[in-house]
């Protein structure tokens, strides 16, 4: 099936990113604009959700609806209320200033993983690494921070699978002599990740920025929904479905040069992008999420 995307809104000019479904609308981020934006996607009414978003670019939810931010401008994980208020969720690991947080994925249990990345912060410098880092709620209510990966130069997009034992991550450094790649952790009973597995390498071109969990009802697998490449070289942007392996099941070209994140809704998917679209096509696919789980 060939995905015919349209535009849904006026090209922002400036990166969308962070799209996530709250039941009725899509959320999403504009970073640069410093705001989340909200899509009616029946009346198709949008409208400013959030403001002084601390450059806020991955969003998700939890199992119970509450919505995360990575404020790479504020170097923090932050919760968004519904009364517009939001709480620092983890701003430090043992003390030490977080530098970008990307992105991000909650397991049901709502432990928070997101990618930080050292390469994005100046000019003051907290950690001096980029990691996969997780957020996770102790009894009092309030988050700790751990050290989850040691061999990654620049995470960006992560994702876990359905059983929530595996969690894919983008190693996307832009840097020559670094790696691009789709990479699978086992996660462990305390958290822990471990047993890294290279399952694509995408060379020289544009990896993953960021990606979405899809089920197929016909072949009854569930794949890894991708936002890869650029215009520089490679297939150009584009979404690339891969399976739990790696291995490229179908290839979608994108209207944008660099398409930024993409979540499934029902059977559509919606694609943001440096650029500042959003995208939307029909698929053959169903979007799974833990928030709505239907």
């Amino acid at each position: 099936m060939s995905w015919n995307f349209k535009n849904l809104i006026p090209n922002l000019g400036n990166i969308t990113e962070g799209p996530c479904w709250d039941g009725v609308n899509l959320l999403f981020s504009n970073i640069s604009n410093n705001r989340i934006l909200s899509l009616n996607i029946e009346t198709q009414i949008i409208k400013e959700l959030f403001n002084d978003t601390g450059e806020a670019n991955g969003l998700n939810f939890n199992s119970s609806g509450e919505l995360f931010a990575c404020e790479g401008g504020r170097r923090r994980i932050a919760k968004y209320n519904l009364d517009g208020k939001k709480e620092t969720i983890v701003d430090n690991l043992d003390g030490i200033s977080i530098n970008s947080p990307n992105d991000l994925a909650i397991n049901r249990n709502g432990d928070i993983y997101f990618s930080d990345r050292v390469g994005d912060i100046n000019p003051k410098l907290g950690l001096n690494f980029s990691a996969i880092i997780s957020a996770e709620k102790q009894e009092d209510g309030t988050y700790k921070s751990f050290r989850r990966t040691f061999d990654t130069s620049m995470p960006n997009g992560l994702l876990f699978n359905e059983s929530e034992d595996i969690l894919y991550v983008a190693q996307s450094d832009y840097r020559a002599d670094q790696e691009r790649e789709l990479r699978s952790y086992v996660v462990n009973k305390d958290g822990s990740l471990s047993d890294m597995n290279i399952l694509h390498n995408f060379g020289p071109h544009r990896g993953i920025d960021g990606m979405t969990l899809a089920h197929d009802p016909k072949s009854n697998e569930n794949y890894i929904v991708a936002a890869t490449g650029w215009e520089i070289s490679g297939p150009k942007g584009n979404i690339t479905v891969f399976d739990k392996n790696g291995k490229i099941i179908e290839r979608h070209q994108t209207p944008c040069e660099r398409p930024t994140n993409c979540t499934i809704v029902g059977n559509k998917i919606y694609v943001t992008s440096i650029e500042g679209h959003l995208l939307v096509a029909e698929t053959e696919l169903e979007g799974l999420h833990i928030f709505p789980n239907h």
